[in-house]
This record gives C-alpha cells, structure tokens and sequence, in this order.
C-alpha cells in the first residue's frame, strides 16, 4: 500500500468518526430531552391523580360527583394532545439533524467517488473507461436514489406536521403545564 493510500484511510476512517460521533451525540441529547419531558409528564400526572382524588373524594352528593366526573376528563385529553405534541416535535428535530449529518456524509462521499472516477478515467488502460463510464452511471444512479428517499421522507414528515396540526387543532389548548415547560425548557 502507498503512503497516499494510507492517508486517504485514515482520513476517511477520521471522518467517519466524526459523523458517528455526531450521530451518537444527536441521539444522546434526544434521549436527554425525551427523558425530562417524560420526568415532567409523570410529574404531572401524579399531581393531576392526586388532585383528581381528592375533589373525587370531597364530593358531597351523586350529582356533584357526575359534574366531576364529566369535567375532569377534557384537562387531560388537552395535556396528552400538548404531550404528543412535544414528542412529535422533538423526534421531528432529531430526524432533522440526522438527515443533516447523513446528507453531508453522502455529500462527501459522492464528491470523493466522482473524483476518483475521474482520476480512473485518466489513467485507465484501453478500455478502461467503459469501467469508469459504468462507475460514473453507477454514482448518478445512486445518487437520485439518494435524493428520492430524501424527498419521500421529508413528504412524510410533511404528512406527519399536518396530522399533528389538524389533532392539536382538533382539541383545545392546554393551559401552561408541566409538561410544555418541560418542552420549553428542552428546546434551550
């Protein structure tokens, strides 16, 4: 092996550590704010049963106790709503960065392919360069397949942004709660 090859692995070997370790990062901040959201939601709802309970247990007569129980439920749709939410947002962020690091990985990759493409071309043997040819089809190729599955997820994610919309549309808005502090506080 040629001193020229060795430094083109182990520059390559550098890089792709550095988009493992991006990755690797990205998934450890996800599972940190997913965590505290969680941490915040079970919070929430251990006060909310505890509350629940009590104005339960401090109702005089059956028809308070049917007020109470027709009431309570809309204050914790609205929160499983903001709670979905917030997941949804925090996933969709993280799908986000993912696909950043990826692109940019493969963005890297099709230029080194390319140019060694090139370089094949011009030191080819006689018909050498229906190899490279085949190569530089090959990159194209998959290079659009690259950019379809792309588009086709960012449509998806489309898809999932308007579902999530139309739901919390759907339900009322939740007072500010733990749980979108919570989020809030993530975001940071």
């Amino acid at each position: 092996m040629s001193k020229l090859n060795i430094e083109q692995l182990t520059a390559a070997q550098a890089a792709n550590a550095e988009v493992m370790m991006a990755l690797v990062r990205t998934a450890f901040n996800g599972v940190e704010r997913l965590t505290a959201l969680n941490m915040a939601a079970s919070r929430e709802f251990f006060n909310n049963s505890v509350a629940t309970t009590q104005q339960l247990m401090a109702a005089k007569d059956p028809s308070a106790l049917a007020k109470l129980n027709s009431e309570l439920p809309k204050p914790n749709v609205d929160k499983l709503v903001g709670y979905s939410r917030s997941v949804y947002d925090l996933v969709a962020e993280m799908q986000k960065e993912i696909t950043a690091v990826m692109e940019a990985q493969y963005s890297s990759f099709t230029k080194n392919a390319a140019s060694a493409v090139e370089k094949a071309k011009a030191s080819a043997p006689v018909g050498g360069d229906v190899f490279a040819a085949t190569m530089g089809t090959m990159l194209d190729a998959s290079t659009k397949a690259f950019d379809q599955m792309t588009s086709m997820a960012k449509q998806l994610t489309d898809i999932a942004e308007a579902n999530v919309q139309a739901a919390s549309k759907a339900a009322a808005p939740a007072k500010t709660s733990a749980t979108s502090a919570a989020r809030k506080a993530a975001a940071k």
